[in-house]
Protein backbone atom coordinates (compact mmCIF):
# COMPACT_ATOMS: atom_id res chain seq x y z
CA UNK A 1 0.00 0.00 0.00
CA UNK A 2 1.11 3.56 -0.70
CA UNK A 3 0.28 6.77 1.13
CA UNK A 4 0.70 10.54 0.95
CA UNK A 5 2.68 12.31 3.67
CA UNK A 6 0.59 15.10 5.21
CA UNK A 7 2.96 16.10 8.01
CA UNK A 8 5.20 14.66 10.67
CA UNK A 9 7.85 15.30 13.26
CA UNK A 10 10.72 13.26 14.65
CA UNK A 11 9.93 9.74 13.42
CA UNK A 12 6.13 9.68 13.25
CA UNK A 13 4.36 10.83 10.10
CA UNK A 14 0.70 11.35 9.28
CA UNK A 15 0.05 9.32 6.14
CA UNK A 16 -3.09 9.49 4.00
CA UNK A 17 -3.32 5.92 2.74
CA UNK A 18 -4.77 4.51 -0.48
CA UNK A 19 -7.67 2.94 1.40
CA UNK A 20 -8.84 6.38 2.56
CA UNK A 21 -7.59 6.00 6.15
CA UNK A 22 -5.06 8.41 7.66
CA UNK A 23 -2.52 6.59 9.80
CA UNK A 24 0.33 7.55 12.13
CA UNK A 25 3.39 5.81 10.76
CA UNK A 26 7.01 5.65 11.89
CA UNK A 27 9.80 4.60 9.52
CA UNK A 28 10.48 0.89 9.83
CA UNK A 29 13.94 0.54 11.34
CA UNK A 30 14.06 4.35 11.74
CA UNK A 31 16.22 4.65 8.60
CA UNK A 32 15.04 5.50 5.07
CA UNK A 33 17.93 4.88 2.69
CA UNK A 34 16.46 7.12 -0.04
CA UNK A 35 16.84 10.18 2.23
CA UNK A 36 20.25 9.45 3.74
CA UNK A 37 22.05 12.66 4.70
CA UNK A 38 18.94 14.81 5.12
CA UNK A 39 18.00 16.48 8.39
CA UNK A 40 14.49 15.10 7.91
CA UNK A 41 13.92 12.01 5.77
CA UNK A 42 10.39 12.77 4.52
CA UNK A 43 8.43 15.93 3.70
CA UNK A 44 4.78 16.77 3.05
CA UNK A 45 3.92 15.73 -0.50
CA UNK A 46 6.08 12.61 -0.44
CA UNK A 47 4.56 9.29 -1.50
CA UNK A 48 5.66 6.36 0.66
CA UNK A 49 5.16 2.61 0.73
CA UNK A 50 3.79 0.88 3.83
CA UNK A 51 4.37 -2.54 5.35
CA UNK A 52 1.15 -4.46 4.62
CA UNK A 53 1.92 -7.15 7.20
CA UNK A 54 1.98 -4.77 10.18
CA UNK A 55 -0.84 -2.48 9.01
CA UNK A 56 -3.39 -1.63 11.71
CA UNK A 57 -6.57 0.42 11.63
CA UNK A 58 -4.87 3.71 12.40
CA UNK A 59 -1.20 2.75 12.50
CA UNK A 60 1.38 1.51 10.02
CA UNK A 61 5.07 1.45 9.18
CA UNK A 62 6.84 3.23 6.33
CA UNK A 63 9.14 0.94 4.37
CA UNK A 64 10.20 3.06 1.40
CA UNK A 65 9.91 6.23 -0.63
CA UNK A 66 8.42 6.46 -4.14
CA UNK A 67 10.84 8.42 -6.40
CA UNK A 68 10.05 12.13 -6.23
CA UNK A 69 9.11 14.34 -9.17
CA UNK A 70 11.01 17.09 -7.36
CA UNK A 71 11.85 18.30 -3.89
CA UNK A 72 12.24 21.73 -2.35
CA UNK A 73 15.18 21.90 0.03
CA UNK A 74 17.04 24.47 2.05
CA UNK A 75 20.28 24.10 3.98
CA UNK A 76 19.59 24.08 7.72
CA UNK A 77 22.50 26.00 9.22
CA UNK A 78 21.83 24.86 12.81
CA UNK A 79 21.83 21.16 11.90
CA UNK A 80 24.43 21.59 9.14
CA UNK A 81 22.27 19.40 6.90
CA UNK A 82 19.82 19.85 4.03
CA UNK A 83 16.20 20.12 5.16
CA UNK A 84 13.30 18.92 3.01
CA UNK A 85 10.41 21.39 3.00
CA UNK A 86 8.07 19.84 0.41
CA UNK A 87 8.01 17.26 -2.38
CA UNK A 88 6.29 16.55 -5.72
CA UNK A 89 5.24 20.16 -6.26
CA UNK A 90 3.49 21.76 -9.20
CA UNK A 91 4.13 25.27 -7.89
CA UNK A 92 6.37 26.90 -5.32
CA UNK A 93 4.58 30.01 -4.02
CA UNK A 94 7.29 32.35 -2.75
CA UNK A 95 5.51 34.80 -0.47
CA UNK A 96 6.91 38.26 0.17
CA UNK A 97 5.61 41.63 1.37
CA UNK A 98 6.41 45.28 0.63
CA UNK A 99 6.66 45.82 4.40
CA UNK A 100 5.74 44.26 7.76
CA UNK A 101 8.10 42.34 7.66
CA UNK A 102 10.52 44.34 5.49
CA UNK A 103 10.93 43.44 1.83
CA UNK A 104 13.85 41.01 1.31
CA UNK A 105 14.54 40.67 -2.43
CA UNK A 106 17.58 38.43 -1.94
CA UNK A 107 15.40 35.94 -0.06
CA UNK A 108 13.28 35.76 -3.21
CA UNK A 109 16.32 35.42 -5.48
CA UNK A 110 17.68 32.56 -3.37
CA UNK A 111 14.34 30.74 -3.42
CA UNK A 112 14.05 31.28 -7.18
CA UNK A 113 17.52 29.83 -7.75
CA UNK A 114 16.72 26.76 -5.60
CA UNK A 115 13.44 26.26 -7.47
CA UNK A 116 15.25 26.48 -10.83
CA UNK A 117 17.77 23.90 -9.62
CA UNK A 118 14.99 21.55 -8.47
CA UNK A 119 12.88 22.01 -11.66
CA UNK A 120 9.93 23.49 -9.77
CA UNK A 121 7.78 26.26 -11.25
CA UNK A 122 8.07 29.26 -8.90
CA UNK A 123 5.45 31.97 -8.49
CA UNK A 124 6.11 35.15 -6.50
CA UNK A 125 3.14 36.12 -4.33
CA UNK A 126 3.40 39.66 -3.01
CA UNK A 127 1.04 39.68 -0.03
CA UNK A 128 -0.04 42.77 1.95
CA UNK A 129 -0.14 44.70 -1.31
CA UNK A 130 -2.59 47.09 0.30
CA UNK A 131 0.20 48.59 2.46
CA UNK A 132 1.50 52.08 1.52
CA UNK A 133 5.00 50.67 0.96
CA UNK A 134 3.66 48.79 -2.09
CA UNK A 135 3.66 52.10 -3.96
CA UNK A 136 7.41 52.56 -3.40
CA UNK A 137 9.17 53.01 -6.75
CA UNK A 138 12.12 50.74 -5.92
CA UNK A 139 9.76 47.99 -4.76
CA UNK A 140 7.70 48.22 -7.94
CA UNK A 141 10.87 48.16 -10.04
CA UNK A 142 12.00 44.93 -8.40
CA UNK A 143 8.65 43.24 -9.03
CA UNK A 144 8.84 44.33 -12.67
CA UNK A 145 12.37 42.92 -13.02
CA UNK A 146 11.14 39.47 -12.00
CA UNK A 147 8.17 39.73 -14.36
CA UNK A 148 10.40 40.85 -17.24
CA UNK A 149 12.52 37.71 -16.95
CA UNK A 150 9.46 35.49 -17.06
CA UNK A 151 8.40 34.92 -13.45
CA UNK A 152 4.74 35.16 -12.57
CA UNK A 153 4.07 37.76 -9.86
CA UNK A 154 0.70 37.84 -8.08
CA UNK A 155 -0.06 41.03 -6.18
CA UNK A 156 -2.35 40.02 -3.35
CA UNK A 157 -3.82 41.05 -0.05
CA UNK A 158 -5.39 38.63 2.39
CA UNK A 159 -7.08 41.63 4.01
CA UNK A 160 -8.68 43.22 0.90
CA UNK A 161 -8.77 39.97 -1.15
CA UNK A 162 -6.96 41.68 -4.03
CA UNK A 163 -5.32 39.09 -6.28
CA UNK A 164 -6.88 36.16 -4.44
CA UNK A 165 -9.03 35.07 -7.41
CA UNK A 166 -5.90 34.88 -9.57
CA UNK A 167 -4.11 32.83 -6.92
CA UNK A 168 -7.07 30.46 -6.41
CA UNK A 169 -7.42 29.78 -10.12
CA UNK A 170 -3.68 29.14 -10.45
CA UNK A 171 -3.49 26.49 -7.72
CA UNK A 172 -6.74 24.65 -8.50
CA UNK A 173 -6.14 20.90 -8.89
CA UNK A 174 -2.42 21.34 -8.18
CA UNK A 175 -0.03 20.74 -5.27
CA UNK A 176 1.66 23.97 -4.20
CA UNK A 177 3.86 24.95 -1.28
CA UNK A 178 4.01 28.32 0.42
CA UNK A 179 7.49 29.43 1.47
CA UNK A 180 8.50 32.75 2.99
CA UNK A 181 9.75 34.54 6.05
CA UNK A 182 7.71 34.51 9.25
CA UNK A 183 5.03 37.19 9.20
CA UNK A 184 4.48 37.45 5.44
CA UNK A 185 0.97 36.03 5.83
CA UNK A 186 1.12 32.48 4.46
CA UNK A 187 -1.53 31.22 6.90
CA UNK A 188 -3.69 34.28 6.23
CA UNK A 189 -3.65 33.50 2.51
CA UNK A 190 -4.86 29.95 3.19
CA UNK A 191 -7.63 31.27 5.46
CA UNK A 192 -8.91 33.39 2.55
CA UNK A 193 -8.53 30.67 -0.09
CA UNK A 194 -10.68 28.33 2.01
CA UNK A 195 -12.91 30.11 4.50
CA UNK A 196 -13.57 26.79 6.25
CA UNK A 197 -9.93 26.62 7.33
CA UNK A 198 -8.87 28.68 10.32
CA UNK A 199 -5.10 28.70 10.76
CA UNK A 200 -3.42 30.62 13.54
CA UNK A 201 -1.85 33.86 12.36
CA UNK A 202 0.92 35.72 14.15
CA UNK A 203 1.90 39.30 14.88
CA UNK A 204 5.20 40.99 14.18
CA UNK A 205 7.94 41.49 16.71
CA UNK A 206 7.89 45.20 17.55
CA UNK A 207 11.63 45.25 18.13
CA UNK A 208 12.76 43.62 14.89
CA UNK A 209 9.76 43.89 12.56
CA UNK A 210 9.94 40.14 12.03
CA UNK A 211 7.14 37.63 12.21
CA UNK A 212 6.68 35.13 14.98
CA UNK A 213 6.52 31.44 14.08
CA UNK A 214 2.91 30.24 14.01
CA UNK A 215 3.50 27.25 11.72
CA UNK A 216 6.02 25.00 13.44
CA UNK A 217 6.05 22.13 10.93
CA UNK A 218 5.12 21.74 7.29
CA UNK A 219 1.64 20.38 6.65
CA UNK A 220 -0.25 19.39 3.50
CA UNK A 221 -3.91 20.41 3.39
CA UNK A 222 -6.70 19.59 0.96
CA UNK A 223 -8.62 22.82 0.68
CA UNK A 224 -11.99 23.68 -0.81
CA UNK A 225 -11.49 26.92 -2.71
CA UNK A 226 -13.94 29.65 -1.74
CA UNK A 227 -16.77 29.82 -4.27
CA UNK A 228 -16.56 33.61 -4.28
CA UNK A 229 -13.00 33.36 -5.60
CA UNK A 230 -14.02 30.87 -8.30
CA UNK A 231 -16.82 32.90 -9.86
CA UNK A 232 -19.47 31.02 -7.89
CA UNK A 233 -18.25 27.63 -9.05
CA UNK A 234 -18.62 24.94 -6.39
CA UNK A 235 -16.34 22.03 -5.62
CA UNK A 236 -13.02 23.56 -6.70
CA UNK A 237 -10.13 22.04 -4.76
CA UNK A 238 -6.41 22.51 -4.27
CA UNK A 239 -3.64 20.88 -2.28
CA UNK A 240 -1.34 23.23 -0.44
CA UNK A 241 1.65 22.81 1.87
CA UNK A 242 2.11 25.49 4.52
CA UNK A 243 5.79 25.50 5.48
CA UNK A 244 7.25 27.06 8.64
CA UNK A 245 8.52 30.61 8.33
CA UNK A 246 12.18 30.77 7.29
CA UNK A 247 14.32 33.68 8.46
CA UNK A 248 17.36 32.72 6.38
CA UNK A 249 16.99 30.75 3.19
CA UNK A 250 20.33 29.11 2.43
CA UNK A 251 20.89 27.37 -0.89
CA UNK A 252 21.53 23.63 -0.96
CA UNK A 253 23.76 21.80 -3.44
CA UNK A 254 24.45 24.96 -5.49
CA UNK A 255 28.04 26.21 -5.51
CA UNK A 256 29.11 29.81 -6.06
CA UNK A 257 30.66 28.76 -9.39
CA UNK A 258 27.37 27.26 -10.60
CA UNK A 259 24.96 29.86 -9.20
CA UNK A 260 24.70 31.72 -12.52
CA UNK A 261 23.20 28.60 -14.10
CA UNK A 262 20.12 29.09 -11.91
CA UNK A 263 19.69 32.81 -12.54
CA UNK A 264 17.22 32.66 -15.42
CA UNK A 265 18.28 36.01 -16.91
CA UNK A 266 21.95 34.94 -17.02
CA UNK A 267 21.42 31.69 -18.94
CA UNK A 268 21.47 32.95 -22.53
CA UNK A 269 24.78 34.76 -21.91
CA UNK A 270 26.65 31.90 -20.24
CA UNK A 271 29.48 30.43 -22.31
CA UNK A 272 29.72 33.55 -24.47
CA UNK A 273 32.39 35.24 -22.33
CA UNK A 274 35.94 35.60 -23.66
CA UNK A 275 37.02 33.05 -21.05
CA UNK A 276 34.02 30.78 -21.68
CA UNK A 277 32.51 28.95 -18.73
CA UNK A 278 35.61 29.67 -16.61
CA UNK A 279 34.73 33.38 -16.45
CA UNK A 280 33.98 34.61 -12.93
CA UNK A 281 31.78 37.45 -14.29
CA UNK A 282 33.54 39.87 -11.94
CA UNK A 283 36.70 41.43 -13.41
CA UNK A 284 37.43 39.73 -16.75
CA UNK A 285 37.41 41.67 -20.02
CA UNK A 286 34.99 40.35 -22.58
CA UNK A 287 32.50 39.07 -19.97
CA UNK A 288 29.11 38.60 -21.64
CA UNK A 289 27.29 38.87 -18.31
CA UNK A 290 28.87 42.23 -17.44
CA UNK A 291 28.20 43.47 -20.96
CA UNK A 292 24.54 42.46 -20.62
CA UNK A 293 24.36 44.46 -17.36
CA UNK A 294 25.87 47.51 -19.06
CA UNK A 295 23.36 47.18 -21.91
CA UNK A 296 20.45 46.70 -19.51
CA UNK A 297 19.61 43.15 -20.66
CA UNK A 298 20.40 41.98 -17.12
CA UNK A 299 19.30 44.38 -14.39
CA UNK A 300 21.95 45.84 -12.10
CA UNK A 301 19.85 44.75 -9.12
CA UNK A 302 19.88 41.10 -10.17
CA UNK A 303 23.61 41.21 -10.91
CA UNK A 304 24.24 42.70 -7.47
CA UNK A 305 22.03 40.00 -5.90
CA UNK A 306 23.98 37.28 -7.75
CA UNK A 307 27.29 38.71 -6.49
CA UNK A 308 26.09 38.90 -2.87
CA UNK A 309 24.67 35.38 -2.89
CA UNK A 310 27.87 34.10 -4.52
CA UNK A 311 29.88 35.72 -1.74
CA UNK A 312 27.62 34.07 0.85
CA UNK A 313 28.25 30.68 -0.68
CA UNK A 314 32.00 31.26 -0.84
CA UNK A 315 32.34 32.65 2.68
CA UNK A 316 29.71 30.60 4.48
CA UNK A 317 28.02 33.68 5.99
CA UNK A 318 24.43 34.63 5.19
CA UNK A 319 22.22 37.68 5.50
CA UNK A 320 18.62 37.52 6.71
Amino acid sequence: MQGLILNGSKNVFEVECEDGITRDCPIKGKILKESDGYYNPIAPGDIVTLDDETLEEFKGQITGLVPRKNEFVRFNIKKRQPQLLAANLDYLLIVTTPDEPPFRPRFIDRALAQAEYQNITPVIVCNKYDLPAAKDEDFQTRLSIWEDIGYKVIRSSARTREGMEELANLIENHLSALVGQSGVGKSSLINVLDNNVVLKTGSLSQKYGRGTHTTTKGSLMHIQLDEALMGGRKGACANIIDTPGVRRFILHDISADNLALYFRDFKEHLGKCAFGMSCSHLTEKGCAIKQAVEEGTISAQRYDSWKRISDELKNGSWED
